[in-house]
């Protein structure tokens, strides 16, 4: 029997071929629906992880630094991205925590931003006020874009543009390919959290006393609601609710839609800030204050539902993972509780505080302190 010859046309071998490749790099530059790609887990910064964790979490991994690591860190296809306050970023296997590469900002300067992958780039702010673009598979820069302040804020996504927030008190929104400025928004004080995204629209709280709702396709302001005091923390959205922690010891729920305040939360004897974003659910909203306290709030109308008290303040932003919340604190303890009644499941003592919060993703959870050691957890 003679062989079959490949008699299809030269042009639709080629046109075929260039498909295969465009397939293979929409794959290698997706996201996994359990990945951990931007603080907070998602655009709307719920602090929901989508990824499972076994009921007994122990230390696969240990990745020790000289600085501490109070960015939170992101994993995205078996790698893990985090800054540290040495100056670098640096990218991770997530199985045996061996380094792939690391990136160096310029010396003296930190990496607080936490990082964000989207289509093969890791994005991340410096203390100098620089946003760097990074390739997620080598480490090579592809291109910086200096703003008007230290970047602690990260980089939120919206179609083919970034934006965040920066300590000159402007909001900045880039091109994704080239870093070029789309629009800039200037607010009466510093941005320290990260913009929200709900639709076509970024939420941004901060240290002008605003929570601003502005428009990703041109910059305007669509409208601003008044907070009553400073905010540091990021904004977690829920259709048309939005919840936000301030320096007056207060929780907000904002109807950013009308511009109207639905409820606040503070409490009257303990007169801390509330640096941590909350995690939400239908059933809860859970936010963490320097008064060592983490608390779970009714999102209909800000009741207290219960409240677990640590020896360190809390600064981290908590992580929701099926029944279990997961957050560190200035104790130097990782914790895990019962989401419904807050009661204390495990513990990790790492000796050293944690500012960072954790990151969830592929069954595996990741989380540095301010000793400098990275932790992965899992089974």
């Amino acid at each position: 029997m003679r062989a079959i010859r490949n008699v299809i046309p030269s042009q639709f071998r080629t046109a075929s071929a260039l498909l295969l490749c465009l397939t293979i790099a929409a794959q290698t530059h997706a996201v996994a629906p359990d990945d951990w790609p931007s603080f907070r887990g998602n655009k709307a910064l719920t602090g929901v992880a989508t990824s499972k964790l076994p009921d007994k979490l122990n230390v696969l991994w240990k990745f020790e630094l000289q600085e501490p690591i109070t960015s939170t860190a992101a994993i995205v296809d078996g790698v893990v991205y985090v800054g540290a306050d040495d100056g670098k970023l640096y990218a991770l296997d997530l199985a045996t925590g061996k380094k792939r590469w690391e990136y160096a900002v310029e010396e003296g300067e930190m990496i607080r931003s936490s990082p964000t992958v989207h289509r093969g780039m890791v994005f991340t702010g410096d203390s100098q006020g620089v946003m760097h673009a990074v390739d997620a598979s080598t480490g090579k820069k592809k291109w910086t874009f200096q703003a008007d302040g230290e970047i602690i804020s990260s980089a939120n996504i919206y179609k083919d543009r970034i934006v965040f927030g920066a300590y000159g008190g402007s909001v900045y929104c880039l091109k994704t390919s080239d870093g070029s400025l789309v629009w800039k928004f200037e607010t009466g004080g510093r941005v320290h959290g990260t913009p929200g995204l709900a639709g076509r629209y970024a939420l941004v709280a901060g240290c002008d006393e605003d929570l601003h709702v502005l428009d990703m396709e041109s910059g305007k302001s669509e409208r601003k609601v008044s907070l009553g005091s400073v905010s540091g923390a990021s904004p977690a959205i829920s259709g048309t609710l939005v919840f936000v922690g301030t320096y007056a010891r207060k929780v907000l729920a904002i109807d950013w839609q009308r511009g109207s305040i639905v409820w606040t939360f503070s409490d009257p004897d303990r007169d801390f800030p509330i640096m941590s974003s909350a995690a939400i659910t239908k059933d809860a909203v859970i936010v963490g204050g320097r008064d060592k306290r983490l608390r779970s709030l009714n999102p209909q109308n800000g009741g207290l539902t219960w409240t677990f008290v640590t020896k360190g303040r809390i600064d981290g932003s908590p992580v929701l993972v099926e029944n279990r919340v997961l957050f560190g604190s200035g104790d130097g303890n990782l914790y895990a509780l019962d989401r419904k009644t807050g009661q204390e499941i495990w513990r990790f003592e790492s000796g050293a505080p944690f500012s960072a919060s954790p990151a969830v993703g592929a069954n595996r959870l990741v989380i540095g302190n301010e000793d400098g050691v990275l932790y992965c957890f899992g089974e």
